[in-house]
């Protein structure tokens, strides 16, 4: 049975772990070359490895998404390796908790750089690529704080951003074989989730009361996969008529 990506090229950001490594390795699995991205060198190295080990084509490339420049080497990478980019996926993120009062005007804007302005130049430089051939695929990872922003005040704004900025792109799209849709994870087992559970996420855990207040936490967290799947869907040809889209994918914890 063929493929669903087969041939394909991917570039996905904050793929040594987590969410962006789930997404990466059932990629592969599904044919496509996968350029992976990540500020250490060492994660992201093992995770290629990883994809190989298991019959995958993965290329790492180290990088820091909210470097100007990034976008640009990376898809030159990607271009030398394997000719064309298909799906970008804009995963790369960090999370925080500090409450309105205690952002400081630094913080606040490192936190737009990596979550937010990163994210804006990948799409743009994808869309530049996609254009003279009027296809490709965009994926942004936003959250459900997008919608129901509970944590820090800088990470939920990017959210809401990314949410606001996916549905722009794909209406600027419409009408192309060029979509641009967001997956919102809920509370999923990575490593950012638990230091978020066990309030050691940058800003303490001051915001967590606000997640017994508006959301079910009786409700199973996610696994990586199932965010992966979602991608998966959108990136494939099973998505093909969706554009515009932000799929909350949370087990129902955020209805």
């Amino acid at each position: 049975m063929r493929k669903m990506l087969q041939g394909q090229t991917a570039i996905i950001t904050g793929a040594s772990k987590g969410i962006g490594r789930a997404i990466a390795e059932l990629f592969a699995e599904e044919g496509a070359n996968v350029v992976i991205t990540a500020r250490h060198e060492g994660p992201l190295n093992d995770t290629a490895e990883a994809i190989r080990a298991s019959g995958g084509q993965a290329l790492a490339v180290t990088a820091d998404s909210a470097d100007p420049d990034a976008p640009s080497a990376v898809f030159k990478a990607a271009i030398d390796a394997f000719g064309e980019v298909d799906i970008m996926v804009n995963n790369a993120g960090v999370g925080e908790m500090f409450a309105v009062e205690k952002t400081t005007d630094d913080h606040f804007q490192q936190i737009m750089d990596i979550n937010l302005v990163g994210p804006f130049r990948f799409c743009r430089e994808a869309i530049n690529h996609m254009m003279p051939r009027g296809e490709g695929r965009i994926i942004n990872v936003s959250s459900v704080n997008g919608t129901t922003p509970i944590c820090g005040v800088a990470y939920t704004t990017t959210k809401g951003g990314i949410n606001t900025m996916t549905l722009n792109i794909a209406m600027r799209l419409s009408g192309t074989k060029i979509r641009c849709n967001a997956i919102a994870p809920g509370v999923t087992d990575t490593d950012a989730a638990r230091a978020w559970a066990a309030g050691e996420q940058e800003g303490g855990g001051e915001m967590l009361e606000f997640s017994d207040k508006y959301t079910n936490t009786t409700v199973p967290s996610t696994e990586p996969i199932d965010q992966a799947y979602a991608a998966l869907y959108l990136a494939s040809d099973m998505g093909r008529a969706v554009t515009g889209q932000v799929i909350q994918v949370d087990n129902g914890q955020f209805l």
